[in-house]
């Protein structure tokens, strides 16, 4: 048993920063992949960053530049560094996780486990 709990959303201007966390508490396994994920109003959830535990790091095309995914020493907070936001980044950001051998990153068919996602709201 695996709880996700994202944390850090809000309404900033277009340019501005936030920076999302994931707790991730219960079991964990040693092989993993943990990403970001965001759903816009009328749009697919896409995956935005992503790393795993073979220390491998994936990024949206989209967001490269701007936003830094990254994990605490415990490796069970998961950290999304977002500056030099648009308006396009708007949505509902959530966080994924799988354990098993790590592998299609940013494909949101591979993760089976999900937290209920924090609100990021940028303004023109």
């Amino acid at each position: 048993l695996v709880q996700l709990v994202e944390s850090g959303g809000g309404s900033v201007q277009a340019g501005g920063s936030l920076r999302l966390s994931c707790e991730a508490s219960g079991y964990f396994y040693s092989s993993y992949s943990m990403a970001w994920f965001r759903q816009g109003p009328g749009k697919e959830r896409e995956g935005v960053a992503a790393i795993d535990s073979d220390g491998d790091i994936s990024y949206a095309e989209s967001v490269k530049e701007r936003f830094t995914v990254s994990q605490d020493n415990s490796k069970k907070t998961l950290y999304l560094q977002m500056n030099s936001l648009k308006p396009e980044d708007t949505a509902i950001y959530y966080c994924a996780l799988r354990f098993g051998i790590p592998g299609e990153a940013l494909d949101r068919e591979y993760y089976n486990h999900w937290g209920q996602g924090t609100q990021v709201t940028v303004a023109s």
